[in-house]
């Protein structure tokens, strides 16, 4: 049972956050203020799928849903009365979880290797979509918070995070033009922003 293991939930939120700082780390004191966008999510995330299932509390106290309470306080397996909602949710969920966690380790890569050559990336993920780190993090907390285990918090914070890592996204272009000038340019025109294009020779 997942509820009151605050231990536990305290453990994972460390681990969690070590591994989004590890690999998205800011490079300014301006851009703390988007990752305390994440980080917010991740203790409140974390903190409700193993200490307090306030969302679960809050839809059947202010909105009256009979909710049966059953073991690990998933809303799925509330919602549609059994466990295998939650085995279903939580196999689709780690999926698009690990894709996202693909993409931002493939992306760390590639991206601090090309700052010690000091070039641009254009090879490899980045052939396919210019912030593939930013892609995998909106697939990391959409696997997690909307698929796996909603909350009102996840789904609430998903949209603000997306936001934010997109105009993080669009401040580091206008820093990457004006160092590479016409190279980046053309590379914004034939490569997308986030969702990867499917033929390479475009």
């Amino acid at each position: 049972m997942h509820v009151g293991t605050w231990g536990l939930a305290t453990i994972v939120a460390v681990v969690v956050s070590w591994l989004m700082y590890r690999y998205l780390a800011p490079q300014s004191w301006k851009e703390w203020s988007r990752a305390g966008v994440l980080q917010a999510f991740i203790i409140a995330f974390y903190a409700e799928m193993y200490g307090f299932p306030l969302t679960i509390y809050f839809l059947a106290r202010f909105f009256g849903l009979d909710l049966k309470w059953g073991e690990g306080g998933n809303l799925w397996a509330q919602i549609f009365g059994t466990q295998a909602a939650h085995a279903v949710a939580m196999l689709a969920g780690y999926t698009i979880v690990f894709a996202g966690a693909t993409l931002v380790a493939d992306g760390w890569r590639r991206i601090h290797r090309a700052r010690k050559e000091d070039r641009l990336v254009t090879e490899g993920i980045y052939s396919r979509m210019r912030h593939p780190q930013y892609t995998g993090l909106f697939l990391i907390v959409f696997g997690e918070g909307i698929v796996h285990w909603p909350t009102i918090v996840s789904v609430a914070a998903f949209p603000v995070i997306v936001i934010a890592y997109t105009l993080l996204a669009r401040k580091e272009e206008r820093q990457m033009v004006e160092k590479f000038g016409d190279e980046y340019r053309e590379y914004q025109r034939s490569v997308p922003m986030f969702i990867p294009r499917r033929d390479r020779s475009q």
